[in-house]
């Protein structure tokens, strides 16, 4: 499939639909993806209306399989059509593609444009925190979200803080660290920067205890929301900026750690693709997900396991993009690194996915997709709930009623580790 942004075949409406047509025959000839998300359940029902043919697909089924892809990945690891295969089959990439001209043709909404920009949302959110909170919990507010933002107004929304990562990091008293020790730039996430400090300061304080120089350059979101919404522009100003940044510390030795699984993908799968250089091929291949790099830090002998505290039974949801970048269960391993801890996992998809699960005609579906999730997680109250993904761990909240914790802020705990007291 051809994926060059500056192809004049990529952005050529014709061209996509035909491109797409032809991933629709193989997919259907195949099937082996057939309940994994909505987008094939859809598509292969509506093809056998059709009598086996994709030239009987409907203008609004085309649109509505697109819509259904959610780009959880999950397809790739069993796909045996995926490059370098002849057929040449990336099923998410496609409708990211047609998702991107489609958009080109008619302007994103007000609502897509809000949800693609996580920045200004989490600055001017952190801003005025306790209004945002509110307003997030308003039942008339709320009520007006899904009228014109298109936001479900029962979909549990992010807690913003007034006092982010990135303002805690700069102002905090750093460690002492010995020099010639293992370097790390914590890519700390919008997620973990507006909505989630505890994660980044657990990350931050684990590494410290670990002897590791632990740095926090300028960064901004990775991107990944602008292209949920098919807004190309906006993700390459995030992705280029990121690249300049992270480039020159991995220049300098440093490796790049993420706690976020779609953050992670995005550096390491999209990156090289959609700005195709030598620095971001660099940036895809010195950076590791959270978990993955402390495991392999553990493997060379280096991770300190002195552990004071008790994390007892855990229930560990891996992610989505984290099965995806096929490295393992490296959360659950490192998990067990921890004495007396006992883990069980889960993969499955949580139904979140972005912002898929937030827009009012999405969110009923979303629930039904993490109904088996959902059931993993209740099966023994007296576990600890536990996942790498931010918005995953809101779905299980949603869900559930209890919300999950990450594997940093458990492993903080095992350690003892009360990142705050030392800011």
């Amino acid at each position: 499939m051809n994926f060059d942004l500056k192809s004049t075949e990529f952005w050529d409406p014709q061209a996509t639909r035909k491109e797409l047509l032809r991933v629709f025959d193989v997919c259907h000839g195949c099937r082996v993806c057939q309940t994994l998300c909505p987008s094939f359940v859809n598509l292969f029902q509506w093809i056998d209306d059709a009598f086996g043919s994709v030239d009987g697909l409907s203008e609004k089924q085309i649109n509505d399989v697109i819509d259904q892809c959610y780009q959880c990945k999950l397809c790739y690891p069993i796909c045996p059509y995926i490059p370098p295969h002849e057929w040449d089959i990336d099923y998410p990439r496609m409708m990211m593609r047609a998702n991107m001209v489609r958009k080109k043709q008619n302007v994103a909404t007000f609502g897509d444009k809000l949800l693609g920009n996580v920045d200004l949302v989490g600055t001017l959110s952190s801003y005025a925190a306790g209004m945002a909170n509110w307003a997030n919990r308003n039942p008339k507010v709320r009520a007006l979200m899904e009228k014109y933002l298109g936001i479900h107004k029962d979909r549990l929304l992010p807690t913003f803080h007034s006092e982010t990562f990135a303002k805690w990091f700069k102002k905090r008293r750093r460690a002492v660290i010995a020099a010639g020790g293992e370097k790390v730039v914590l890519f700390y996430t919008c997620t973990v920067n507006y909505n989630e400090p505890e994660i980044g300061k657990a990350a931050v304080a684990v590494m410290e205890k670990n002897g590791i120089d632990c740095q926090v350059p300028a960064q901004q979101c990775c991107g990944l929301p602008f292209l949920d919404s098919g807004q190309v522009d906006q993700a390459m100003k995030k992705i280029e900026a990121n690249v300049a940044s992270l480039s020159k510390l991995i220049r300098q030795g440093y490796k790049v750690v993420v706690p976020s699984a779609s953050c992670s993908y995005m550096l390491k799968r999209e990156y090289p693709l959609f700005l195709p250089t030598d620095d971001s091929r660099l940036v895809a291949e010195n950076t590791y997900d959270l978990s993955e790099y402390l495991v392999h830090l553990n493997s060379q002998g280096k991770l300190v396991k002195n552990f004071t505290g008790d994390v007892g039974k855990i229930r560990y949801h891996q992610p989505c993009h984290l099965k995806a970048q096929d490295i393992g269960f490296k959360a659950q391993d490192l998990l067990k690194l921890i004495p007396g801890s006992e883990v069980k996992r889960m993969q499955c998809c949580s139904g979140h996915d972005g912002s898929w699960s937030v827009k009012k005609e999405f969110f009923e579906e979303s629930m039904k997709v993490g109904k088996p999730l959902f059931k993993f997680m209740q099966a023994d109250a007296e576990a600890c709930t536990s996942t790498d993904c931010p918005l995953s761990a809101i779905q299980i909240q949603q869900g559930t009623g209890k919300k999950p914790v990450h594997p940093i802020v458990l492993m903080a705990r095992a350690y003892g580790l009360d990142p705050d007291k030392s800011s």
